[in-house]
């Protein structure tokens, strides 16, 4: 049990940081290429309270760490309501808003990792803090790697609709009901790991070298 409280502690604010900044970032998106579903229903917010869904973000998550261990861990955020009609280019436009939300998980790691360069150049020796900046990029890459895997409803598939041509497109889009219980198939059965660990490995790798600057500047 007091394993779990320190792991909670130091994971509360990444996770709620990268659950909220992910999903305002879509609302940001979609009134920017004109739709405001989400404005008008209040989601265009960085209060986590209006992103936090009770059973996924909360109840789903816990249950999980506790029933394997830690070795299992899944969650998710209400989602972001977009009609994809109102988009002024609906097609081009879906990939733009589907994008936003993995694309602020990137910069969120950016900047956890800033800010654990900045806590090692000014000789901090404070371990919770290096685990929270720690959990704060390892989150977000999780996150953006997840939403990028190419089945709808999650952003990737989002992505592949708005690039293929119309025809594929539309039958491609078809499986967007079934989409959820694929993902968790493959999360069951450890697939999901071949595309999440490259994803996060090249990402991982990209941050790194955006911030080799800041660590000469600081070493």
């Amino acid at each position: 049990m007091n394993e779990l409280i320190q792991t909670v502690a130091v994971y509360a604010l990444p996770v709620i940081f990268a659950i909220t900044l992910h999903e305002a970032a879509h609302a940001f998106a979609a009134k920017y290429f004109g739709d405001l579903t989400a404005f008008q229903q209040g989601r265009m917010t960085l209060n986590p309270i209006s992103h936090i869904d009770p059973m996924g973000t909360i109840v789903i998550p816990v249950v999980l760490y506790l029933a394997t261990g830690g070795n299992f861990l899944f969650g998710y955020a209400k989602p972001v309501p977009v009609n994809f009609g109102n988009l002024r280019k609906p097609k081009r436009d879906m990939a733009w808003v589907a994008l936003a939300g993995p694309g602020a998980n990137f910069i969120m790691a950016f900047l956890w990792l800033v800010f654990g360069v900045i806590l090692r150049a000014a000789g901090v020796e404070e371990a919770f803090f290096m685990r929270m900046a720690q959990a704060g990029i390892l989150t977000n890459l999780v996150m953006l790697a997840f939403n990028l895997f190419p089945i709808p409803p999650l952003d990737g598939g989002r992505i592949l609709i708005s690039l293929l041509p119309y025809k594929y497109a539309y039958k491609f889009a078809q499986i967007e009901p079934y989409g959820f219980f694929i993902v968790m198939g493959l999360v069951m059965i450890h697939a999901l790991q071949f595309w999440m660990y490259p994803v996060i490995t090249v990402a991982n790798l990209l941050l790194n070298l955006l911030v080799t600057p800041l660590t000469l500047i600081l070493s």
